[in-house]
């Protein structure tokens, strides 16, 4: 059984950039997509070999526990139905309340309705885009430059670091990482 990994229900757009962000940084995932055209299109645009990918409808909890969710550190809900959003939001907390979900929204008006199902995040694309656009014209530098942290191969991450529990508290600099790929 998985642990640890994502669950990526649907696998249109969205979906499959988050799919190709949880791979360049090293996570597993399973994703459940409910049309089979749309699975078959993404193995012949992105086959890699290691694709975990489930025909179901991630509404149906059974599809959601067969996923592996109660191994699961979160949720993307990135159907393009906010309503299913926010079903599979509300399922995947029900199931399992220690994960953590996050949820698209097309109508920003369904955020705190999203909130309520009990997504953790909420994202909504139209909006988030539409001031990326606007940073691009008004902003452009700027734009420019997170556009290249994201979207570079080696980019700039923020990654969580799990510190154990007996460590001492102590200056970072005294902690000796190893390796240049540290800011």
């Amino acid at each position: 059984m998985m642990q640890g990994h994502f669950i990526v229900c649907g696998l249109g757009r969205i979906g499959a950039n988050v799919v190709r962000e949880l791979r360049a940084t090293g996570h597993g995932f399973v994703a459940i997509e409910p049309s089979q055209a749309v699975i078959d299109d993404y193995l012949l645009q992105h086959r890699s070999g290691d694709e975990r990918l489930l025909a179901a409808d991630a509404t149906d909890d059974n599809a959601l526990l067969e996923a592996g969710l109660k191994g699961a550190a979160g949720v993307f809900a990135v159907t393009g139905d906010d309503s299913k959003n926010l079903l599979i939001s509300l399922s995947a907390k029900q199931l399992n309340p220690a994960v953590r979900v996050v949820a698209r929204v097309h109508d920003v008006r369904n955020v705190e309705k999203c909130r309520r199902a009990g997504a953790d995040e909420i994202v909504s694309p139209d909006f988030t885009g539409a001031l990326r656009m606007a940073s691009a014209m008004l902003r452009p530098q700027a734009a420019g430059f997170i556009d290249e942290l994201l979207s570079h191969p080696d980019a700039m991450r923020v990654v969580d670091v799990a510190v154990p529990a007996q460590r001492t508290s102590q200056p970072l600099g005294a902690l000796e990482l190893r390796g240049n790929g540290y800011l």
